[in-house]
């Protein structure tokens, strides 16, 4: 595999592009701050609740920067994404707000409500099994058969400055409290939300600490950093984690959280899963294992925050109400 050609990756200023396109659009979340989780850590700890985006997670930002930049007679061909339900429903709301056909394919695992939620919002759902088929295949055949155009979950320049926005926007609404971000903890799977947000950020607070986490047995952006090359996970599925399981780094993504982050945590599956149940019973939250991630490395004790300005990011919380009540019991 080639270098990358550092010139199509996003710079700050697309991030600040993407945030015009996204005015009035997208959610500018709340950055949730609660005593009793500062008490505990011993720092003033800031969770940015992309919970509340559109759609329930952060993906809506990026599926909607790239689906308006596309031209408008390439539109009525609509478009093509694969994704375990986040993406899907980003792409199919912002789909449907620019009146353009959606396509989305979907594991048969996929939790039921992201299925569902995918297909109200007016796309079409393919099934697909995560261990023997191969999603970005299936979605190539259908954008060559309809001419639609293809919406990567992460490894697009327009999707990571898209969520891009993030980081902005949580170093503008600390400069509100005369803070500025000193650690921060990105949940990691292909790294769109962590390419973008750690450029957000760095772009403006440059000395920030920002840390990338993964489930147990998922980190192959950990091991990746370790090694310098893009690792590979060993399993496709296996974690309660649905929105983190892919298989390694992108290739966009990678030079960027290399560069900017370098340095991963892991929290196991019981770890999120009380922080799935601490974010509802002492902050009032609904979170979905895989969005609850940084919470769970620092609720862990995996780093070092006393005194410090921290932040994580509540990725998404499109949790099937059956495993909710199981990890809140």
């Amino acid at each position: 595999m080639g270098a990358i050609d550092t010139r199509i990756l996003p710079t700050a200023a697309d991030i600040e592009a993407a945030a015009k396109r996204l005015l009035g659009v997208a959610v500018k979340t709340p950055l949730i701050n609660a005593a009793v989780l500062d008490d505990l850590l011993g720092a003033r700890v800031f969770l940015k609740a992309e919970t509340l985006q559109r759609t329930g997670s952060f993906k809506f930002r990026g599926a909607y920067n790239k689906i308006s930049s596309i031209p408008p007679e390439r539109r009525a061909a609509g478009v093509v994404a694969y994704s375990s339900g986040n993406h899907a429903q980003g792409v199919a709301a912002a789909a449907k707000l620019l009146g353009m056909r959606a396509t989305i394919v979907m594991p048969s695992d996929a939790p039921r409500a992201k299925r569902e939620r995918t297909k109200a919002l007016g796309a079409e759902v393919i099934l697909y099994d995560r261990n023997t088929q191969d999603r970005a295949a299936m979605a190539k055949k259908l954008v060559d058969e309809r001419g639609a155009t293809l919406v990567p979950p992460y490894d697009d320049p327009l999707i990571i400055a898209g969520q891009g926005t993030i980081g902005a926007e949580i170093v503008e609404q600390l400069a509100q409290l005369n803070l500025t971000p000193e650690i921060v903890v990105i949940g990691a799977s292909g790294g769109g939300l962590a390419a973008g947000t750690s450029l957000g950020i760095k772009a403006r607070v440059p000395q920030a600490k920002i840390y990338t986490a993964e489930p147990e047995g998922f980190d192959d952006t950990a091991r990746s950093f370790a090694s310098g090359k893009r690792e590979a996970n060993a399993r496709m599925s296996g974690t309660i984690c649905d929105a983190l399981m892919t298989a390694t780094p992108g290739e966009l993504t990678f030079p960027i959280t290399s560069r900017l982050i370098g340095q991963g945590l892991t929290a196991s599956d019981a770890e999120v899963g009380r922080a799935v149940r601490y974010a509802f019973e002492e902050l009032k939250l609904v979170v979905e294992p895989g969005g609850a991630i940084g919470l769970a490395a620092l609720l862990a004790g995996k780093l070092e925050v006393k005194g410090k300005v921290v932040v994580a990011i509540l990725s998404g919380g499109n949790v099937d109400a059956e495993l909710f009540a199981k990890l809140i019991a």
